[in-house]
């Protein structure tokens, strides 16, 4: 125990690295796929599934990563009915979702750290939050690992996909399935609202030109990687929350390196 207290930024550093690279990585492959829109969705999903989960004494990440999918489930079937309002239709239950995870948590009379959730908590993380985010990340190189080629032809042509027997649909809940987890291993890093600045940010940059999909992953993660570890490092100097600094360094970069183009 001593070790830990005297060593307390040990797994709050970790858990910077592992959300840094992971969600970069998990954003390559939704941008190349479209479905940017969807993952917010699912972020704002998981706050119900948390309030329930801590009401019935579950892991909260469970309830998270359940209420998640089924966000996903939504996206999938908003998507396959091709509704060309389905931006402003996403946007409604985006907000119902998040909205009703605010009414849970009086209603069901639960503590909780709204604050904490929405924009991470990087500095009093633990190990379960660690252990979050390496179940993740094996998740997610698994599904590199068997399902690569198949995410690059449906991201490149969806319809092709299908026509050669991809399961496009099962691969795509997949997928949703293990964004909802990648959300909330990352939730003490950035939270499930600020969490979208680092799926989406590190990406746009690394997919600038790149050819071929895993290299713009490693890009992605190595920026993503850069962004974290200084918004850890400055949020430590200034004593100020790593979230919300991570963010804000997220648009800077953004805005710097498309301006210097």
């Amino acid at each position: 125990m001593s070790f830990i207290n005297t060593n307390w930024w040990i797994i709050p550093l970790l858990i910077t690295i592992f959300s840094g690279v992971l969600c970069p990585a998990m954003g390559t492959v939704l941008i190349t796929h479209k479905r940017l829109l969807q993952v917010n969705l699912i972020s704002h999903c998981v706050l119900p599934g948390l309030a329930l989960a801590l009401s019935l004494g579950v892991d909260p990440s469970i309830g998270g990563v359940i209420s998640g999918l089924i966000g996903a489930l939504i996206a999938e079937s908003l998507t396959n009915k091709k509704n060309q309002n389905y931006e402003a239709v996403m946007n409604t239950i985006l907000a119902g979702s998040l909205g009703l995870g605010v009414l849970l948590i009086p209603l069901l009379g639960i503590r909780i750290d709204l604050e904490a959730v929405l924009f991470g908590d990087l500095l009093t993380s633990n190990f379960g939050d660690l252990l979050r985010n390496l179940i993740a990340a094996s998740i997610f190189s698994c599904l590199m690992i068997f399902g690569y080629d198949k995410l690059v032809h449906v991201g490149l042509d969806p319809e092709g996909a299908a026509a050669n027997g991809i399961n496009v649909s099962f691969l795509n809940l997949a997928l949703g399935a293990t964004t909802a987890l990648v959300i909330v291993s990352s939730m003490a890093a950035v939270g499930v609202i600020l969490v979208i600045a680092l799926l989406s940010t590190p990406t746009l940059l690394g997919l600038q030109q790149a050819p071929a999909l895993w290299i713009a992953m490693v890009r992605s993660s190595m920026i993503g990687l850069l962004i974290s570890l200084l918004g850890f490092l400055l949020a430590i100097v200034l004593n100020v929350s790593p979230g919300p600094l991570i963010s804000v360094i997220c648009v800077f970069s953004l805005f710097f390196l498309q301006n210097k183009k």
